[in-house]
């Protein structure tokens, strides 16, 4: 079994702060409990077959049409407003993993950076990481391929994007969300599930050390 050749990251949660700030600054943004948006995000999916969050990540969806789905469930004329700017404000950049991966191309790994995203958001999320096209060869945003993880297509893509000479078992995955993570495993990466930094660096160093 070779050495990995490459580190396919996922933005938030890992580069960031948790994303569960984020939903707390949006709801405190909006004044409306995270117990309502969420009843709303699930009316939605029963509605359209499809949760919300989901179609707007493939781009399927703009961002006024989510809101607007989830107004809709909310009732009572409660207006949401925009989502972006105040999710991403509730996020911070994590220096230590952004260094992690800075760290990692210098020691020669490829790297690439694979998140489901929103396509409005590009310019602010991208603001909080004006240094991502020195680290990252490759930038894959589910929003733009109209795909997202935990579908094998967008990791096949970013595999695609990184090189044909890349495997699967060439590569170290890196996510905070578990389905994602089985996904890659499913794919034959060695996927790591990022919960706090110390062990997200101890278990990508094992990887590496394997």
């Amino acid at each position: 079994m070779s050495a990995p050749k490459a580190i396919i990251s996922d933005f938030g949660g890992v580069l960031t702060t948790p994303l569960g700030n984020a939903f707390a600054a949006w709801s405190k943004e909006t004044g409306i409990p995270l117990e309502d948006l969420g009843k709303a995000l699930a009316d939605s999916l029963e509605r359209h077959g499809e949760h919300p969050l989901f179609v707007l990540e493939r781009g399927e969806l703009t961002e006024e049409e989510f809101i607007a789905r989830l107004e809709l469930e909310l009732g009572d004329g409660r207006r949401i407003g925009g989502m972006g700017e105040a999710f991403l404000a509730g996020l911070e950049r994590n220096h230590e993993m952004i260094e992690l991966v800075a760290d990692l191309r210098r020691r020669g790994l490829r790297a690439a950076l694979l998140t489901n995203n929103v396509r409005e958001w590009e310019p602010h999320w991208r603001s909080m990481l004006p240094e991502i096209d020195e680290i990252f060869e490759v930038v894959v945003d589910s929003a733009f391929v109209g795909m997202r993880k935990p579908e094998p297509e967008i990791y096949e893509l970013t595999l695609q994007r990184l090189g044909d000479d890349l495997r699967p078992e060439d590569c170290i995955f890196v996510d905070d969300i578990a389905v994602n993570c089985r996904a890659a495993s499913d794919l034959g990466m060695t996927a790591v599930r990022f919960e706090t930094t110390a062990q997200a660096r101890a278990d990508i160093e094992s990887a590496l050390a394997a």
